[in-house]
């Protein structure tokens, strides 16, 4: 009976060809039931169904009697689904047998190794063990499979990785082009085509733009749009760690619409996580932390693709002032470790474990932080990358008494970004000189410093990082006597010019203040509001303590916020400049106005009581 159904079933058209292949293995015909097999899976590719091939070619292939032939047939053609679509740990210890079969072809090894190394590096995690594959694929491929040693080479080109240098990266892809274009793989020429644009954009080369409208998106064979649409996703990514933003989104849109529409479920994954990245950066916060973990749990078994969304999730619990849990998301939880870690996502996350070491007092782990991950961004060559770390990390090693070396920094910054289109990195150029100056105690020199990064990071636009500048600027001529108006040498008001400058300051801190708890940045909006009430003039009140009843008052309120968010008493004392005895008052009378039954809890119960 299965073997009538396979035939009657194999005469309609389309022909089903998994039905087809599930009935002739129902009858034993084995190497009918093994060409319906690979049947089934090409047409599943043609459609995009990528996740329909890996099941079922992982099926099959678990069966011990598959004859070698035949799995030399059928193994390729489940890494090449799972290196597009979503790979599973079966897929991975099918094809890690597979390379080992010492009856495999050469060539048919190393295509093996290519997708392996593909899928270890890009999905698993595993770079070391990836990157030994990749290089294996290169050594057997050689000159027989040049098409497929072009795309092994392209896949030792990507820079992102903290291996290898921008020079060694260049010179995998000449070699990868070089192949490429004597052969005659569209497909091939399209991975090229795709690391080109990418590389290009990363690097700030003029010519990116002209290189990413070539990719070919329409009206080209499948393979080659499945390397268009990582081509455009990954220049989205690189567009944006360079601050361009506008054309990021657009590049994203574009990724994302191609990729769903052929099924390329990986690099639509890691688009998702770029778009996490973008939505921090333009300050669209509500909702963000949610939307991050639940990316993190639908890609819990592939660290790689979650990096994204561990970072977003760990920079946004730091502005919350929940420090613990910014840890845990930036170091713990499976969060890839940094020799795994894509390269501007590590400096990333150095950038905020430097400013947490900061702002707890640690100068030295805080220093130490920094010089490893300058050294990484440095050997790598790719200054853009240094955006979200130098000016915490030229902060750092300032503080902790090197102020040659944070200088020395600021000048390799500096040199490593000329010529190069790079709107965040040059924001951040400006930033970290406003750091060192105010660490060497010249807070006009600094304040005008701080508000000409503001007004960049206003034109990106990074509502974050304006604040953070702007309240910078505000700081440094509060504590230096710097007015916001004025050239410095127009002496002709001193006195009306201060106050000038000081009454601007304050109202710059009060916009900060607002932007801070418009995002929900709790922490940063505390600090803020902390030296805004230093530097206001007194408000004048009938003698006496305000009476508050069983509300809270407005400092019992900034200290439950902290509270709930993780901070310990004496972290809470640094942020709002007060002594740990005092923030232990503070809390106490809140779980007690609250009825709160633990900090935690602090959190709820303080969003139902209402303003005071």
């Amino acid at each position: 009976m299965h073997g009538r159904a396979a035939r009657v079933l194999a005469r309609r058209r389309p022909v089903p060809w998994s039905e087809v292949a599930r009935h002739r293995g129902a009858a034993g015909r084995r190497k009918g039931w093994l060409r319906a097999v690979e049947k089934a899976a090409l047409a599943a590719v043609a459609q995009g169904h990528h996740e329909e091939a890996i099941g079922l070619l992982e099926r099959t292939l678990a069966v011990p009697e598959v004859p070698a032939r035949f799995r030399a047939r059928l193994a390729p053609l489940l890494a090449r689904s799972a290196v597009v679509g979503l790979r599973s740990d079966r897929t991975v210890e099918v094809l890690t047998q597979a390379v080992r079969d010492p009856g495999l072809p050469v060539d048919v090894r190393g295509q093996l190794r290519l997708d392996l190394g593909l899928m270890l590096a890009n999905q698993v995690g595993d770079l070391a063990a990836g990157m030994r594959e990749l290089e294996s694929a290169v050594e057997e491929l050689g000159e027989v499979r040049p098409a497929l040693t072009s795309r092994a080479m392209v896949a030792l080109a990507m820079p992102e990785w903290p291996t290898g240098t921008l020079a060694g990266h260049r010179e995998w892809l000449r070699r990868a082009a070089g192949l490429a274009h004597a052969g005659d793989s569209e497909v091939a020429r399209a991975a090229v085509a795709a690391n080109h644009a990418s590389l290009a954009v990363a690097c700030g080369d003029p010519r990116a733009r002209e290189l990413v409208a070539a990719l070919p998106v329409e009206g080209a064979p499948a393979g080659c749009r499945e390397h268009a649409a990582r081509g455009l996703c990954n220049a989205a990514d690189a567009a944006l760690w360079r601050g361009s933003y506008q054309w990021g989104e657009e590049l994203l849109s574009a990724g994302l619409d191609l990729s769903a529409r052929i099924g390329a479920s990986y690099t639509e994954q890691t688009a998702q996580g770029t778009r996490l990245l973008l939505d921090w950066w333009s300050g669209r916060w509500a909702g963000l932390g949610e939307r991050c973990e639940r990316f993190v749990a639908e890609t819990a078994d592939m660290p790689v693709v979650a990096a994204d969304a561990h970072l977003v999730r760990g920079m946004l619990a730091f502005a919350q002032g929940d420090w613990t849990e910014a840890v845990h998301w930036l170091t713990a939880l499976g969060a890839p470790a940094p020799e795994c870690t894509r390269m501007p996502l590590a400096a990333a996350t150095a950038g905020t474990l430097i400013r947490l070491a900061l702002v707890r007092g640690d100068s030295p782990a805080a220093a130490e932080q920094a010089g490893a991950a300058w050294t990484a961004v440095s050997d790598k060559g790719i200054w853009a990358w240094a955006a979200e770390l130098a000016p915490w990390a030229v902060e750092a090693v300032a503080r902790a008494g090197d102020v040659a070396a944070a200088r020395r920094m600021a000048a390799e910054f500096v040199q490593g970004l000329q010529g190069q289109d790079a709107p965040s990195a040059r924001a951040a150029v400006v930033w970290s000189r406003a750091a060192l100056e105010e660490c060497e105690g010249r807070h006009r020199e600094a304040a005008g410093s701080y508000r000409k990064a503001a007004a960049a990071y206003r034109e990106l636009p990074r509502p974050y990082a304006w604040a953070l500048t702007t309240e910078g600027a505000a700081r440094c001529s509060l504590t230096g006597g710097a007015g916001t108006s004025g050239a410095a040498g127009d002496r002709s008001d001193g006195a009306a010019g201060a106050d000038g400058g000081r009454a601007q300051a304050v109202a710059s801190l009060r916009r900060c203040v607002e932007q801070y708890t418009e995002l929900g940045a709790v922490y940063d909006a505390a600090r803020a509001r902390t030296l805004l009430r230093s530097h206001q003039p007194p408000q004048s009140r009938r003698p006496g303590r305000p009476a508050f009843d069983d509300r809270l008052s407005p400092r019992e309120r900034e200290v439950a916020e902290l509270a709930a968010r993780g901070l310990m008493n004496r972290e809470i004392a640094v942020v709002l400049h007060l002594s740990p005895r005092t923030v232990e008052q503070h809390v106490a009378r809140a779980i007690r106005k609250t009825g709160a039954l633990s900090r935690r809890d602090l959190l709820r119960t303080e969003k139902n009581a209402g303003p005071p």
